[in-house]
């Protein structure tokens, strides 16, 4: 079988775009050929083929782009075309739904979207986010229509989808690697690297966006502080938004750590140098660093959202929603609860 894999940004820092490198590797390996359509990379493909369709370097144009891709004729007339040989499409985010949708329809390929969710305009500050978020969800319900399947990444993500575009899916979970990612590793490195030495470490990976509450992952630290005066915060994650990193660069000192983006084989060292896991984030749908932060042994703090739900496991602790004294009351428990078994 020829499978077309579409994915607006197939890079590392990605989360979509770790799902599509998956299954890339895994059709491959079944004997499938598989090719990659994208408008950017940075990922070295094991067996399979990659076309870069390109898009603008600046952030704030990719974004610009992303939304009216629609209206690129020239681009569409140069790899619509190229879509007809293959007998599936299975596509990672709007806007690359559109050319499958159209090779459905003028070529008849089966179509397959993948869903890892759409955060709603209330989860952003400013009224560009909001209408950039808004016209997001149109489009994708627009260019959704004609699918042959639907997968969501989590079941809150099927309900999303459902409510947003009309379109029921199957639920199928991100897997992880516990083969990397799993108790026993040793962190003494990265420890190490950051000059920590014993002290009780609390850990959150994720992009660093208003949503993902990095504020106030933050605020609750500074309350455990109180309690465990040497405690240490690593928040590892890209920066998506300047205006907020700069909001969040306003409130570091020496116990807080931002590390920006880290490679992907270096993060289960990461979760093997912390004591616990935490997440102050009002929005997922599958959280992947959950699920590998449970798999390294961590103990996790999360606010009681629906796909946290899902994901966390007895050893977790869910807490109402922007309760931070509460939050930070919960890591000071697991943090000694973790102490006192060293």
């Amino acid at each position: 079988m020829k499978i077309a894999l579409l994915v607006p940004n197939f890079a590392k820092m990605d989360g979509g775009a770790r799902t599509a490198e998956l299954q890339a590797e895994e059709w491959t390996k079944q004997g499938h050929y598989v090719a990659v359509f994208t408008f950017n990379t940075d990922i070295e493909p094991k067996g399979y083929d990659v076309f870069v369709m390109g898009m603008p370097k600046s952030l704030f144009w990719q974004r610009v782009y992303r939304l009216l891709f629609p209206l690129d004729i020239f681009k569409a007339i140069k790899w619509l075309p190229k879509l007809k040989k293959f007998d599936k499409t299975v596509v990672h985010l709007y806007p690359l739904t559109w050319f499958a949708s159209l090779a459905k329809r003028f070529y008849k390929v089966k179509y397959t979207f993948w869903y890892h969710g759409i955060p709603g305009p209330q989860f952003f500050p400013h009224f560009y986010e909001k209408l950039y978020d808004t016209m997001d969800i149109l489009f994708t319900k627009y260019t959704v229509q004609n699918v042959d399947r639907a997968v969501s990444v989590g079941k809150y993500g099927r309900k999303e989808l459902k409510r947003y575009t009309g379109v029921d899916s199957e639920v199928v979970y991100n897997e992880i690697d516990t083969d990397r990612f799993k108790p026993g590793l040793d962190g003494s490195v990265l420890r190490k690297k950051y000059n920590l030495g014993d002290d009780p470490i609390i850990l959150s990976v994720g992009a660093i966006r208003p949503l993902k509450g990095a504020h106030l992952l933050m605020e609750a630290f500074n309350i455990v502080r109180q309690s465990i005066p040497n405690a240490k915060l690593i928040i590892v994650g890209r920066h998506d938004y300047g205006y907020y990193s700069k909001e969040l660069d306003s409130h570091l000192n020496d116990s807080i750590i931002i590390t920006g983006f880290v490679p992907d084989e270096e993060l289960p060292y990461y979760y093997a140098a912390a004591d616990i896991y935490a997440s102050c984030s009002s929005w997922e749908i599958h959280n992947r660093p959950v699920l590998e932060a449970q798999a390294c042994g961590n103990p996790l703090v999360a606010f009681d959202i629906e796909p946290f739900q899902e994901e966390v496991d007895e050893n977790g602790i869910l807490v109402p929603m922007g309760n931070i004294k509460e939050f930070a009351r919960a890591c000071v428990s697991k943090i000694n609860q973790v102490r006192q078994k060293m």
